[in-house]
């Protein structure tokens, strides 16, 4: 039998300093990531959680400047439908933070799930059909995680068409897209979400979340 690691109290403060200081990183720095290290976060999202061990996940390297350029062609026209609700200001701003990511980032990362993997079984599927891009979800999580212990940051992309995405990225027509995901070394730190820093909202407390029956 597998002896369980101490997961200890000094262990579990480190955890939680970890999930505090994990941010969606939107100004990064042009110098590229560590010999190995995009194969190594990778390899750590494998190990989130999935429907039946179906894992689903799908990553898709971008490296191609004329698929980015598609990329950052089908984020403005969603961004300029987007924020048409938000007054001009803030809309700048905000296109302006998107923008600096999709342009600074060395690795832009697209993932997504296998509606149609026939790993698992469809075991939990049944009622649940879309468990399977819940897991991939659960990927995007853990690699964000294990990025940010090795002082390398994400930001998520999440204003783009999913159509024309899986069009530019030519990818099967069953993989349902989760994610496009801007990686790399920040340009600054903080422990606070760049929203709540510039006062568009603000954390929920735990207590306002939960709710008991």
């Amino acid at each position: 039998m597998r002896v369980l690691p101490a997961f200890d109290a000094p262990f579990r403060a480190t955890l939680h300093e970890l999930l505090v200081w994990r941010r969606d990183v939107r100004h990064f720095r042009r110098e590229p990531l560590g010999d190995g290290d995009l194969e190594a976060l990778i390899a750590e999202a494998c190990l989130a959680p999935s429907v039946g061990l179906s894992q689903p996940w799908r990553f898709v390297v971008v490296e191609s400047p004329r698929r980015r350029a598609e990329v950052r062609a089908n984020f403005e026209a969603c961004n300029s439908d987007a924020l048409r609700a938000q007054t001009p200001d803030r809309a700048t701003e905000y296109a302006r933070l998107k923008l600096a990511g999709l342009d600074d980032a060395p690795v832009h990362l697209a993932v997504f799930a296998d509606r149609q993997t026939g790993q698992g079984h469809g075991l939990g599927r049944r009622t649940m059909p879309e468990m399977i891009e819940y897991s991939a979800v659960l990927a995007v999580h853990t690699l964000w995680l294990a990025a940010r212990a090795r002082q390398i940051g994400v930001g998520w992309v999440s204003i783009l068409d999913p159509a024309r995405l899986a069009s530019a990225l030519d990818v099967p027509p069953e993989w349902a897209f989760i994610a496009y995901l801007c990686i790399g070394y920040p340009v600054d730190e903080d422990d606070a979400p760049a929203l709540e820093r510039a006062g568009w909202e603000r954390r929920r407390t735990p207590e306002s979340c939960l709710v008991v029956r």
